[in-house]
């Protein structure tokens, strides 16, 4: 759970063809597909404000959470340069910590897969159950148990960019259904180049198993897509989008 804070300075260029727009639009299409407008939102792993920044653009009340530093200070400066108001806190998810009630909370891009325990994941949904409004609305996704144990698992990813180079190492544990990223990315620093390791672990959850805990939230209204569709999800689909209402 310590990832991304070395990370944060190069995350935004690794991330540079990310569709953040298609991810704000569908996630605005999930509003009205069960015509709810959410007033205050709030983003678990929020990272650097990319999805946050563009939803208060849009006219949300929405607070961004995440356990880097690193990566909210980069999500401030944004906010501050649009001339908008997102209030971001440093908190691990798993000790959330909100006194208010919202909405809507959202997870995406893999912020559970790095939750490794079941009893820790169900903590999570039971705090968010307990912040929602009734009615509010749950939406987050997972990268899929086919993409973390078959498309990640134990291979390697390397790109070298004119500034920018990086090599990415990864074992899949089938035991513990978890995949372990070891990253080595190389910044340039004028004529020299800054050396930074960081080491990722996700969980490859299957969908049966993340259905299961919802429901013993009481979760009872649970929604599972292709990501960026309404449609059912297939075993090779590398993105897996939930939507639950309380």
């Amino acid at each position: 759970m310590e990832a991304y804070n070395g990370f944060a300075r190069v995350y935004d260029y690794l991330m540079r063809d990310v569709n953040y727009d298609k991810w704000a639009d569908y996630i605005e299409n999930i509003f009205k597909k069960f015509n709810l407008r959410p007033n205050t939102i709030l983003e678990l792993a929020c990272g650097t404000g990319n999805i946050t920044n563009r939803l208060a653009l849009r006219g949300y009340e929405i607070t961004g959470v995440d356990i880097s530093s690193e990566m909210l200070t980069i999500a401030r400066k944004k906010a501050m340069d649009l001339g908008i108001n997102v209030a971001y806190i440093n908190q691990d998810m798993r000790e959330l910590d909100m006194h208010e009630k919202v909405d809507c909370v959202l997870c995406l891009c893999d912020g559970f897969n790095y939750i490794l325990e079941e009893r820790d994941l169900i903590s999570i949904y039971e705090k968010v159950y307990s912040i929602l409004n009734f009615g509010g609305i749950f939406i987050f996704d997972i990268s899929s148990f086919y993409k973390i144990s078959e498309i990640l698992g134990n291979n390697t990813y390397a790109e070298n960019f004119e500034d920018i180079s990086y090599i990415w190492e990864n074992y899949f544990d089938a035991e513990r259904e978890v995949c372990e990223f070891d990253l080595t990315i190389f910044m340039r620093k004028g004529q020299l180049f800054e050396r930074v390791q960081e080491f990722h672990e996700q969980r490859a959850y299957r969908i049966d198993v993340v259905i299961d805990l919802l429901k013993q939230v009481k979760f009872k209204d649970i929604n599972v897509y292709n990501a960026f569709t309404f449609e059912s999800p297939k075993f090779t689909d590398e993105r897996i989008n939930f939507v639950c209402i309380k």
